[in-house]
């Protein structure tokens, strides 16, 4: 199966859903040589490994290269730990990233993507081609991000490409090898910017995520000023493009089956639905990694203590076999009683009610103003990631110039 799926190879990572299925239905437990991982790809197998964290561990790291976050000198972060420390940490990050804070942030996340849609409409006003991608998708989880974390106003223009130089690292693995040195320096820059706010919210707390964090406790423990900077890592790194490219491929979904489309934007009450089918069909995280602590047998093949194995979310979430004939085709009213959109078990994403605020606001305001809303695919650059899946520029269509 080596010349059906190659990770790296740019025509697998523009379409690899034939590569998956060819995955699922001959070779589910699949050895890769360079670099050496197993990869899983139907969806009962990743369910069933991603929930067992003792069998399958996530702390040497979510990729199949080697201590892909130290590279950057950070501590293992929540998403890299087992429980019982998982556990603890988890508990504690709760306190302060509650469903009822996030869920306070709607009026604000509904003016901002209001605001991005009428830029997109001064630019289409213009004869500019805006890019729904740029000016819409990604830029509603970064203002997010910078309002949660207290950013102030007069610090945001520094923030943006702070999250876009952690996100281009966050593709590629963390690798050494594929690193720029820009990128590296503005992470750094992020990193010393965040160290200085958590000091000073220990000193005096305000009423953003970091200030709940600082003094969040459970049984007398509290975080640490390195699990605080961990936390504020993975939500950048884990919540910034994945929501944006959630709405992104939303959009082009979309515009692939106008009958649906239709359909959503005469019945907004659908969207809730639509983004978790959205999710299953377009997955921004398309493989994460676990390490074995034990051999384990599956469909007759021994997979051996201490190996990678990549647990394919994008292949398992077409399986047939849960999803029935269908699983490949946009349904948004499909009954989907379970999927590994946001991954499942210990480390299901603590992220999902912000990432489905987001992406819920998004698709309301813009079929609300434009139901025609789509986007020009052939003209579009996707990212380069043998990860993640999604986009760097997507040019809009059906803005209308208001």
């Amino acid at each position: 199966m080596a010349d059906v799926y190659d990770p790296f190879d740019p025509g697998f990572q523009a379409d690899p859903y034939p590569a998956y299925r060819r995955l699922r239905d001959d070779d589910p437990v699949h050895r890769h040589d360079d670099p050496p991982f197993w990869a899983l790809s139907r969806f009962d197998d990743v369910w069933a490994a991603v929930r067992d964290a003792e069998t399958f561990s996530s702390a040497q790291g979510l990729t199949f290269y080697p201590d892909e976050i130290g590279t950057l000198g950070l501590p293992p972060t929540i998403v890299m730990l087992d429980p019982p420390r998982h556990s603890v940490l988890r508990r504690l990050v709760s306190h302060g990233f509650t469903p009822r804070r996030i869920a306070a942030l709607e009026d604000l996340l509904r003016g901002f993507a209001r605001s991005r849609i009428a830029l997109m409409e001064r630019k289409a006003a213009d004869g500019e081609t805006p890019d729904l991608h740029r000016d819409f998708a990604s830029a509603l989880p970064t203002f997010a991000l910078a309002h949660l974390l207290g950013v102030p106003e007069a610090d945001r223009a520094r923030f943006g490409p702070w999250v876009s130089a952690l996100t281009t690292l966050q593709d590629d693995g963390f690798h050494p090898q594929s690193m720029r040195s820009e990128a590296v320096e503005a992470v750094a820059e992020m990193f010393a910017y965040f160290t200085d706010v958590i000091a000073a919210r220990r000193r005096e707390p305000s009423g953003d995520l970091i200030s709940a964090l600082a003094v969040a406790e459970v049984d007398g423990e509290r975080l640490t000023d390195w699990d605080v900077l961990g936390f504020c890592f993975v939500m950048v790194a884990g919540g910034n493009d994945t929501t944006g490219n959630l709405i992104s491929h939303g959009v082009a979904l979309l515009d692939g089956d106008h009958a649906q489309r239709e359909r959503l934007a005469a019945d907004p009450s659908l969207v809730p639905n639509a983004l978790m089918e959205f999710l299953r069909l377009e997955g921004s995280v398309q493989a994460l990694g676990r390490t074995t602590t034990r051999p384990v047998t599956l469909h007759g093949t021994e997979i051996p203590e201490g190996e990678k194995v990549m647990m394919l979310f994008g292949a398992a979430n077409r399986d047939f076999r849960e999803f029935g004939p269908s699983a490949g085709a946009l349904d948004v009213t499909r009954e989907i009683p379970r999927h590994l959109g946001f991954s499942s078990g210990v480390h299901f994403c603590i992220g999902s009610h912000l990432a489905k605020l987001q992406a819920r606001v998004a698709f309301e305001e813009l079929l609300r103003a434009h139901p025609h809303a789509g986007v020009d695919v052939e003209n579009a650059e996707r990212i380069a990631s043998p990860f993640t899946r999604g986009w760097k520029s997507l040019p809009a269509t059906g803005i209308r110039a208001l």
